[in-house]
């Protein structure tokens, strides 16, 4: 790839005078509204371009405001992640962000006229902008709690009449904490008759996250809105990332409301989301929500997102999707084809399973022994290389499990992409480096068989842990007792170092550990690594 040219290479400081950001601060010319500019067609087929006085950026500049202080920005093969910033926003939420900043309005009335064109695009009795779909469950759960009771409103969390919220165990997921926050319980179901007869007068709502899992059987959604409707309890259905279909599915289905991201498919700003349903129940979620002084003040949306939610969602329904997922095959089969004819190497096309990221994938599969590098040492390759680049989904590990993969996904990237990420990969297979096996400790075979104490040196705070552990030669199991959730182990004991897994269910989530530590004795000591929430420091001691 040609390096850039020095004048695409844009400082922070050049960006801004570029883009009027200077002006509103009176430190250059008077800035041009930019509703006086006509904007350029947003169709992926011609690439992101900018409005007439703002530079011209394609995301992979080497010099940028994110260089600048430190941090390497990306080339999204994965998708929507959050922890990766959602996805690329669509010029036209650009520009209606930058000029909702320059004016002044009252929000109430800004959110009753937003909420009612939203309604009406995703079709829909009524609508309101939250910030991210998170928030809009939490919202939601507040709405069917209270209502507009200020005086219910005022007292939450600590007095209450409606105390639960059912899920099905279908839905348990790390989203519904939106419920878990605001103090209410949760009552898990099964089964139809479980539903029936937990719908009570102290349930506020039902929360269902729209899924295959939810699409079919006794807990499908129209299943529970049939239930719920005979005991007139609100359903609440969790459909973030999917594709906003007019007439509204679960509306259709029977649902009180419905949340969506607005950083996800529709490529508004990544923090802010729709909340759509009746309007009763909407108005009331609005009103828990800030500006309003009540449970939900912390839930603050801005005019920017409120706008540039708006222009997201006025621009789904002119998009030319077809063709957008005819590209991104094509993105695809450029992959696809640079790789295809090395050795091992193979390729399929996986389709997405519902509504929800709803974009083809390329899995590509190797032997890293034929190759020399395995899925996941790939995927760090790229992780380091300039650009950067981040595939999801990475197999393989030295030295028995040298079956690799990776898969691209084509949903966040952008036209000229697929060439880049097809060169870096079959560099990648094809100028591999050095990699080696893991070193086998060497030594008499540790016995930690027996129970533990455990000390979790975490940022802040000290956790107290417990392992109850039976070796069979250099292969150990057992439990692991945290301090209020616990998890079966299993691993390998190699002379004297220790490596364990195990995952710990939580309320609707999960925490997988994996200990690795050195033996001295009665002592123990090492890193455990907790997944998303990093690595920390653990000592142990035999009782």
């Amino acid at each position: 790839m040609r390096p850039l040219s020095p004048a695409t290479q844009i400082t922070r400081r050049r960006m801004l005078q570029a883009s009027g950001a200077l002006s509103a601060f009176g430190l250059t010319t008077t800035a041009i509204p930019l509703a006086a500019l006509p904007l350029p067609s947003s169709s992926s087929t011609e690439g992101i371009k900018a409005p007439p006085g703002f530079p011209q950026l394609n995301g992979r500049e080497k010099q940028n405001l994110f260089t600048e202080i430190g941090v390497r920005p990306i080339l999204n093969a994965r998708g929507t992640y959050t922890i990766i910033t959602g996805s690329c926003s669509l010029p036209e939420v650009k520009r209606a962000m930058y000029e909702a900043s320059f004016y002044y309005v009252q929000l109430d009335e800004l959110m009753v006229a937003v909420g009612k064109e939203i309604a009406s695009l995703m079709g829909a009795p009524s609508a309101v902008v939250t910030t991210g779909c998170e928030a809009a469950i939490a919202l939601a759960t507040l709405a069917c709690t209270a209502g507009a009771d200020i005086e219910k409103c005022q007292a939450l969390p600590y007095v209450r009449e409606k105390t639960k919220v059912i899920i099905p165990k279908h839905s348990r997921n790390p989203y519904d904490f939106g419920v878990r926050t605001t103090g209410a319980q949760i009552i898990e179901v099964e089964t139809s008759e479980q539903l029936e007869d937990s719908l009570t007068a102290q349930v506020a709502m039902i929360y269902v996250m729209s899924s295959p899992a939810a699409a079919n059987g006794p807990l499908s959604i129209a299943n529970i809105c049939r239930i719920a409707k005979a005991k007139g309890t609100p359903v609440f259905v969790d459909a973030a990332a999917e594709e906003p279909l007019v007439p509204n599915i679960h509306i259709q289905a029977g649902a009180s409301l419905v949340g969506y991201s607005g950083g996800k498919c529709m490529r508004g700003p990544q923090a802010a989301g729709v909340l759509l349903g009746s309007p009763e129940l909407i108005q009331a979620a609005w009103f828990q929500a800030a500006p309003h002084h009540n449970y939900g003040r912390g839930y603050k949306v801005g005019k920017e997102e409120i706008m540039g939610m708006l222009a997201a969602v006025r621009q789904w329904y002119k998009r030319d999707h077809a063709t957008e997922w005819k590209e991104w095959q094509r993105w695809l089969d450029t992959i696809a084809n640079r790789v295809k004819n090395l050795p091992s190497v193979t390729t399929e096309i996986l389709q997405p399973e519902d509504l929800s990221n709803r974009s083809p994938q390329l899995r590509v599969h190797w032997d890293a022994n034929a190759l020399k590098i395995t899925g996941r040492e790939l995927e760090a390759k790229l992780d380091a290389g300039t650009p950067r680049i981040l595939v999801g989904n990475a197999t393989g590990v030295r030295p028995d499990r040298m079956a690799s993969a990776v898969t691209i996904m084509p949903y966040m990237m952008a036209p000229g992409e697929a060439e880049i990420v097809a060169d870096a990969i079959y560099e990648g297979l094809t100028k591999t480096g050095d990699y080696q096996n893991p070193v086998i400790p060497q030594g008499q075979t540790a016995q930690l068989g027996g129970s533990w104490i455990v000390l979790i040196d975490y940022l802040c705070g000290t956790g107290i842990q417990r392992f109850e552990l039976k070796q069979n030669g250099e292969d150990i199991e057992g439990m692991l007792h945290g301090e209020i959730y616990t998890a079966s182990l299993s691993g390998k004991v190699q002379a004297n170092q220790i490596d364990l897994k195990g995952t710990m269910q939580t309320s609707g989530y999960e925490v997988r550990w994996t200990f690795h530590g050195t033996n001295t004795g009665a002592r123990l000591a090492g890193t455990a690594d907790m997944g998303e929430y990093g690595n920390v420091p653990w000592r142990a001691f035999r009782l």
